[in-house]
């Protein structure tokens, strides 16, 4: 078609970006910082697994071999099977492997002139003859660079890796205070497995972080060094993790991935009836809440540990902040080889930790953070304009329409930094709906109208979380949004065979292919 487009990373969002525009007869050029495909799943800790059943987390059009039995697949199976669908598309002759984008700079008219357009990259088309891409690439063997200029770029860069998000301390009691070693998750995650075996071998570790690299890293320590040295983690928020997919025996996805429990919620852009049944029926929401809530205190004992949250699962759902605690977690609680500790605020001192209230240090040797990822610093430092990353800085929720393009920064999309409960199915649709986009299939609306969406749905995502309203994240009404992919594509978007089906039965990957 004539048409350069780039796509940095590639990670499953990344990958799909290929296929996707490849089928439409582009030719994308892929820039990889590392040595292999696979993003975040190629330096994980040892003992992580999917977090969700391999049946949400699949290609629509690329089942899992039948030879991979469990529901929750390793790391070295999820790479295997990224490895086959590139291999299986034939993706890897468009990857340029040790390949870091360190700045992408827009060629083309002034940011005043950008500020009076109407339409997204002036015309409103995703090519424009208005301007382009300048990537600067260096290249992490040799450390040489060069300039790519291209028509589009597909941002692909994700959220949990790269920029490791370090708590702030007040001056002389942070890290620099601690005599023992701190690091961040992603610096263990980094380790092979031998490596990181004896790296928290015979010391008194504390973990900071009750999300899954928090749980997975104190089980690694305990195992290493049992209720001899036992690993404290420190947390400051109680979650609904999960200890599986089927509370009481009955599938999530009948309880929250179905058009019926969407009509429980409220939804951007509603109207008045969907808007009427959802507060109707806000008393069968709350019910489905302490369903799933009570089989999550009875199965992990939560009342037991002191660890019952006091927001509902919905929220937990709607954030997509749930986890699944790895098999035996709360066991290794009651046997004391690792120990929970809730603190709101710490600083540190020579021999460890202070935790605000307390006037005893919490003695350690070693501190692993697993306290996320920095996702729009990322974002911000590949951009070279000052106005681009105004665009994106301070933002919890970035404002994307259709959570892959931002209405102010032209001839680009993002894809996989708006999360969901299945990342790699929402990453599927998106890159069908963007590859739709860059052939002609349909326009984007004017840049107002763009605007007022992106409103609505935050609007929507502050009135639902409260409090808990910190991230791009679909949550609970990922078929509403998916809905809408559908029709800007011209599909119809109910797609189950019976009246019943479409209304309760779960939505997935091979309801598209």
């Amino acid at each position: 078609m004539g048409k350069q487009i780039a796509i940095v990373g590639a990670g499953i969002s990344g990958l799909l970006a290929c296929k996707h525009t490849l089928s439409k007869g582009f030719d994308p050029i892929v820039f990889e910082a590392r040595d292999n495909i696979g993003g975040v799943w190629t330096k994980t800790i040892q003992s992580t697994r999917l977090q969700s059943p391999k049946s949400l987390y699949q290609f629509s059009d690329f089942p899992w071999p039948p030879e991979v039995t469990e529901d929750f697949p390793t790391q070295s199976q999820v790479l295997d099977y990224l490895q086959a669908y590139a291999h299986r598309f034939d993706l890897f002759r468009n990857i340029r492997f040790n390949c870091k984008v360190v700045s992408l700079s827009y060629e083309g008219p002034s940011d005043a002139e950008m500020e009076a357009w109407a339409f997204w990259s002036c015309t409103g088309e995703p090519f424009s003859p208005k301007g382009k891409w300048n990537i600067t690439v260096e290249n992490t063997s040799s450390h040489k660079t060069e300039t790519h200029q291209v028509d589009f770029v597909i941002l692909c860069l994700g959220r949990f890796s790269d920029v490791p998000n370090f708590p702030d301390f007040p001056e002389n009691k942070g890290p620099e205070a601690f005599s023992g070693k701190v690091i961040h998750s992603m610096d263990y995650s980094n380790m092979d497995q031998a490596t990181a075996q004896k790296f928290i071998q015979g010391k008194q570790v504390t973990v900071v972080g009750f999300q899954k690299s928090g749980m997975d890293i104190s089980m690694e320590v305990s195992t290493a060094n049992g209720i001899e040295l036992p690993c404290t983690l420190l947390y400051r928020t109680e979650h609904w993790n999960l200890p599986d997919y089927v509370p009481w025996g009955v599938p999530i996805g009948f309880l929250y991935l179905n058009r019926f429990a969407e009509l429980l919620i409220h939804k951007p852009d509603e109207g008045l009836l969907l808007s009427l049944l959802a507060t109707i029926l806000s008393p069968l929401r709350w019910g489905i809440s302490k369903f799933v809530e009570s089989h999550i205190k009875r199965k992990l004992r939560l009342v037991r540990h002191g660890m019952v949250p006091k927001h509902n699962f919905l929220k937990e759902l709607n954030s997509c902040s749930i986890a699944t605690v790895p098999e035996g977690f709360f066991d290794r609680v009651e046997e004391g080889s690792i120990k929970l500790k809730k603190a709101q605020n710490f600083t540190f001192c020579s021999e460890g930790i202070l935790v605000d209230g307390e006037a005893e240090p919490l003695k350690t040797d070693l501190v692993i953070l697993a306290t996320g990822f920095r996702g729009v610093d990322k974002l911000k430092n590949a951009l070279a304009s000052p106005t681009f990353q105004d665009c994106v800085t301070g933002k919890t929720r970035l404002p994307l329409y259709r959570e892959c393009i931002h209405p102010r920064i032209p001839q680009l999309a993002l894809i996989g930094f708006s999360v969901s409960i299945e990342d790699l199915f929402t990453s599927e649709m998106r890159c069908r709906w963007l590859a739709e986009l860059l052939s002609g299939t349909f326009k984007l609306p004017s840049i107002k109208e763009m605007e007022r969406n992106v409103s609505q749905w935050n609007d929507s995502m502050k009135q639902s979380l409260g409090e808990y309203y910190e991230r791009s994240c679909i949550g609970a009404l990922q078929l509403w949004y998916i809905d809408q992919l559908c029709k800007d594509m011209g599909w119809n978007p109910k797609r189950k065979k019976s009246l019943l089906r479409e209304w309760f039965e779960p939505y997935g990957p091979s309801d598209y292919v």
